[in-house]
């Protein structure tokens, strides 16, 4: 609900109200309430603080407290009138909170300027974002973890090119992902750390002549200092841009996983099944099994780098410190959040819902002679041929192999030597696409003892951060 009365929040200075034109853009109520909560909580820690330095008495602090808290109660009961003309959230509340308790609220501004109390409410309302993120990431994480390690042993083919190019294990696939994930992890963290500062106290853009404890507020709301250049403290949207940075690249690695969902459930590929939870039917084709949820994550990516880009695109030409184009910040941010919380949501729930069809990936694994790569390596190994040679000589018996028609593990003995007269019966060990994911033991690699280990380490390191978060 809203109300276009006259703004008496800062008209003293204006004798003629706005044109309706400029109310409406000059408005951001309609999203920036989402930020109420951060308001009233940065609110409160200032009102303490201005009581403690003897800025405010405590009984008006203490009456200031006690609206404020009926204001946000009021605001989670859907009863709050949210009124245009007060343009945003702070003046909402403001004006609410002196219906409210009357002349006291006037002092709760004292030493405060709506470009510090925007830039906290924002970074606020960011951290509580990353903090939200990073537990949809962990839980992310346990699944494919999961799924990797009841998995460890189903061969399927590994691409490049999205061509066949050697046997591995669905399991070891899976935990790609994982790794990816926890770089994203790591950058978000970054992320925090660099927002984790408060930039109440910076006032207008100068700071301010009352004796404020700037470093009371800081604690009072959880951060680790607070800024130490007034200009920054109002002009800095890094910390929005940062984190934009990190979603668009773990959208990016959603994005991918959706696409492998995409194409391991078609026909074509038959790798996995989705349940109806996850999956839509046609209007016209009663057959279809559409994978929307993956396609929907898929799609993501875009709109979420492109608020990225939108942010820097506003920022790059600002002079210091506040000017009104700051207010194109949130809107896109909040919805690149919000989209990409619903993402790591259903992502989580494809994985847990996902199932192999192991037959499936195991013939496919041996189609394209992916195996090529183990008998260049039996080459080197066996007959001590220089890698390029024994690249050379797989080469030409993959070709004879092609011409007939058959795979690797079904061309004779005799036709392999007649390439490489050297070779023994002993090269059909290392031509099966289980002996291949066998042998790849080397740290990192494919083989199905690597990956229930490195399953079980992740397993006992995302117990621990839940534990710790």
């Amino acid at each position: 609900m809203t109300d276009k009365s006259a703004n008496k929040m800062w008209g003293g200075r204006f004798e003629v109200s706005n044109d309706d034109l400029m109310v409406a853009i000059n408005a951001s109520i309609g999203f920036d309430k989402a930020m109420a909560p951060q308001d009233i909580r940065g609110s409160k820690a200032h009102a303490d603080m201005l009581a403690r330095q003897g800025i405010i008495s405590k009984a008006d602090a203490k009456e200031i407290q006690r609206g404020l808290d009926q204001v946000l109660a009021e605001i989670a009961g859907g009863t709050f009138q949210f009124k245009l003309a007060l343009e945003d959230i702070h003046m909402n509340v403001e004006s609410r909170l002196s219906e409210l308790i009357g002349p006291a609220s006037g002092r709760l501004h004292t030493a405060r300027s709506r470009n510090d109390q925007v830039a906290l409410d924002f970074r606020l309302y960011v951290r509580d974002a990353v903090d939200a993120i990073d537990a949809a990431l962990l839980k992310l994480m346990a699944a494919l973890v999961a799924k990797a390690e009841a998995h460890a042993d189903v061969i399927m083919p590994g691409f490049t090119h999205l061509q066949p190019a050697q046997p591995v294990t669905f399991g070891h696939h899976l935990l790609a992902y994982v790794e990816m994930l926890a770089r994203d992890r790591g950058r978000f963290t970054d992320a925090r750390a660099r927002m984790n500062e408060s930039p109440l106290g910076a006032a207008a853009l100068a700071g301010t002549s009352f004796p404020i404890d700037r470093h009371m507020t800081a604690e009072a709301l959880g951060f680790d200092r607070p800024t130490s250049n007034s200009l920054d403290s109002v002009a800095d949207r890094d910390f929005a841009l940062e984190t934009l940075a990190a979603m668009s690249i773990a959208a990016m690695h959603l994005s991918r996983l959706s696409e492998e969902i995409v194409i391991w459930m078609t026909p074509q590929f038959g790798f996995i099944k989705l349940t109806d939870r996850w999956t839509t039917g046609s209007s016209i084709m009663p057959q279809k099994r559409n994978p929307d949820a993956a396609e929907l994550c898929r799609a993501k990516v875009g709109r979420i780098a492109g608020t990225f880009q939108g942010l820097l695109m506003v920022m790059k030409g600002l002079p210091l410190t506040y000017s009104k184009d700051m207010q194109e910040d949130k809107e896109t941010t909040f919805d690149a959040i919000h989209n990409f919380n619903v993402a790591l949501a259903a992502m989580t729930g494809m994985i847990l819902d996902l199932e192999p069809v192991p037959a499936a990936m195991h013939a496919a694994a041996g189609r394209g002679y992916s195996t090529a790569t183990d008998l260049a390596d039996w080459l080197v190994r066996e007959l001590k041929l220089p890698f390029r040679e024994a690249h050379h000589v797989t080469g030409s018996i993959v070709k004879s192999a092609e011409t007939k028609g058959l795979g690797l593990e079904d061309l004779p003995l005799a036709d392999m030597q007649a390439v490489e007269p050297r070779i023994t019966k002993a090269v059909f060990s290392v031509l099966s696409v289980e002996n291949s994911v066998a042998s790849r033991i080397s740290h990192g690699g494919t083989a199905p003892q690597n990956v229930r280990k490195m399953a079980r380490a992740w397993s006992k390191r995302l117990e621990k951060l839940r534990q710790t978060s």
